[in-house]
């Protein structure tokens, strides 16, 4: 179920904070079991065939690290994390590496159409994070109910955010509903869903109808125009932008509700004034995860300049493979690596730059690379860019005021936790958030449901 849907709104949420509340008042020591409870039944009811994976997952890599920490075997948890990142790759890249090996002439590999578990890119790295850190005597042992919580919890079982075990265990031991802040937490929480829904309802799905007709037509072999190239590009820079931060702000504001503090996930990333700086605004738990469990174990900053500057490399163009199972997916990854270097290199050289002009760098660069991301394949991306750069006809239509609100909105303001938090609590801000929440109602039910973007990732 979507959080963006009636049956998730209505039926689902404020029956899960009925039983939470009950528990967490009645029998504190249910609350834990009940929310790994809540949890597989959110994510059955996409498909109750991915239950059993789920659960394979949690119940195996539990059973490892129990291994691990009664044998001290350091084979152990390299070999789990090798069977996770295994089962990953069958489900998710099976196919890509066919499409590879069939570009061997007399090859023919078969394709397998199997259905990607949601949110299994998502749950293999929060095991990777939990195992790598056991193994170097960081992470404590979990009782089953626990470690079952922190891998499926359903706010961000899904799309993340990646959140390591030392920022929320401790909080599973908490009473959230006894602190003196929960009513607080509670209404921060409520503003979160009301902002993410409105972000993703109000902002990013309404500029779907200026982005996918263009890159069909492009996958379809049609002449894009120039001003379709750039309202194609322009919209999907921030459709992509409202419809992930606007899950992470849902997913945080979600968690609030059940005494939960997970990590931001956005910080106001079309600000950046440089690559770098982009990557700690963006997806940033995701950017933490490859820098302290990829670049770092490539050596990082700490072997050479060469090193530095091929671990970066490496780091992305995986990054961008873990974002899609396509050559696309790699090589936008792979320009971000080249752009991080370039960076390095700028400032190893003394390199200043004035901020305006940094970001300006930062923004096209960005801008023009999401066409890579977006693109069904090398021929349709080829064709919006040639739009872009103006090898097409000029075109007309140009469809500006739902970009130039998104881009205001996107740009001029803080990110939605800074904001929900330095609100002070009023009952008029109440009526407006509770005025919004009936709004993004009435568009759910008026329009179609779109998916979000990061659940085919």
């Amino acid at each position: 179920m979507l959080f963006n849907s009636f049956v998730f709104l209505l039926a689902f949420l404020p029956a899960a904070l009925i039983l939470h509340a009950l528990a967490e008042r009645f029998r504190p020591g249910w609350r834990l079991p009940i929310l790994v409870l809540l949890s597989f039944v959110f994510y059955g009811w996409w498909d109750l065939r991915f239950v059993p994976l789920l659960a394979a997952s949690i119940g195996l890599n539990w059973l490892v690290a129990r291994a691990f920490l009664r044998s001290r075997n350091a084979v152990l948890i390299p070999l789990a994390i090798a069977l996770n990142l295994a089962v990953l790759a069958l489900f998710k890249y099976l196919n890509f590496f066919a499409d590879l090996a069939n570009l061997i002439p007399g090859v023919a590999a078969p394709h397998l159409d199997w259905v990607l578990p949601l949110g299994i890119s998502f749950f293999t790295f929060h095991h990777v994070m939990y195992l790598t850190d056991l193994k170097a005597g960081r992470a404590p042992a979990y009782d089953l109910v626990r470690y079952a919580l922190y891998i499926g919890f359903f706010p961000q079982v899904l799309a993340g955010p990646l959140v390591r075990w030392s920022e929320i265990m401790h909080q599973f031991d908490e009473r959230p509903y006894a602190r003196r802040d929960a009513a607080e937490r509670i209404g921060r929480g409520l503003m979160l869903l009301c902002v993410g829904l409105a972000k993703k309802v109000l902002l990013g799905d309404p500029l779907a109808s200026s982005v996918n007709p263009v890159f069909q037509a492009a996958a379809a072999g049609k002449v894009v125009t120039l001003a379709e190239a750039w309202q194609a590009t322009l919209g999907f820079t921030f459709q992509i932008y409202f419809d992930f931060s606007g899950y992470t702000d849902m997913a945080l504001g979600l968690a609030l509700l059940f005494g939960i503090v997970l990590p931001q996930n956005f910080d106001v990333p079309y600000r950046a004034t440089s690559l770098r700086d982009f990557w700690r605004r963006w997806h940033m738990t995701l950017s933490r995860f490859l820098r302290d469990y990829l670049y770092v174990g490539m050596g990082g900053n700490r072997r050479g300049l060469g090193i530095q500057l091929g671990a970066l490399l490496a780091t992305m163009t995986l990054g961008g493979l873990w974002h899609g199972a396509g050559l696309t997916f790699v090589a936008w990854g792979a320009l971000h690596g080249l752009g991080l270097g370039a960076g390095v290199l700028w400032h190893r050289a003394g390199g200043r730059m004035p901020a305006l002009l940094g970001w300006l760098l930062t923004a096209l660069f960005v801008v023009i690379t999401w066409v890579l991301f977006r693109a069904t394949s090398f021929e349709a991306a080829l064709a919006v860019f040639k739009g872009l750069f103006g090898l097409a006809p000029i075109g007309s239509g140009f469809k500006w005021r739902t970009i130039l609100i998104a881009a205001a909105v996107a740009m001029l303001g803080p990110s939605a936790w800074a904001a929900v938090h330095r609100l002070p609590p009023h009952r008029g801000l109440a009526a407006a958030f509770a005025l919004l929440f009936v709004i993004v109602l009435l568009k759910i039910g008026d329009d179609a449901n779109y998916e979000f973007i990061y659940f085919q990732f």
